[in-house]
């Protein structure tokens, strides 16, 4: 059975993208080819992970804005839309970029999920 591995990111929208980045980069040292990457092979930790998680109001986000985009790693792209269309799931598209393979679909609230198989590593 496929399965998620893990968080493969956070995608939301900003007024200038560019100047988000730079402070990425130069406030939190954070930066890569699409935005801040940040390496789970740095981790140190014992069992590090990533943890999405649900609130039934926004308090504890605020002052923070609601427009934002769950990717979730996966291990096998190809098993994993097919159980989920097997589920009734409905898979609003799907891609192979090369470096990574992707499909689509909406969580119950219509929160956006990006399912990524990563096919080779970041760019230099």
């Amino acid at each position: 059975m496929a399965k998620v591995t893990g968080l493969g990111g956070v995608f939301y929208v900003v007024k200038d993208p560019a100047a988000t980045r730079a402070w990425y980069r130069e406030v939190l040292g954070s930066d890569g080819e699409y935005g801040p990457q940040m390496p789970w092979s740095e981790e140190t930790g014992d069992q590090p992970y990533s943890l999405i998680s649900h609130f039934k109001d926004g308090e504890y986000l605020k002052p923070g804005q609601p427009h934002f985009m769950i990717n979730l790693r996966v291990d096998d792209l190809d098993a994993f839309v097919a159980e989920l269309e097997a589920k009734g799931v409905d898979v609003i598209d799907t891609v192979d970029e090369g470096y990574g393979k992707f499909a689509w679909l909406l969580d119950p609230d219509g929160i956006k999920i990006e399912l990524w198989q990563q096919c080779a590593p970041p760019p230099e």
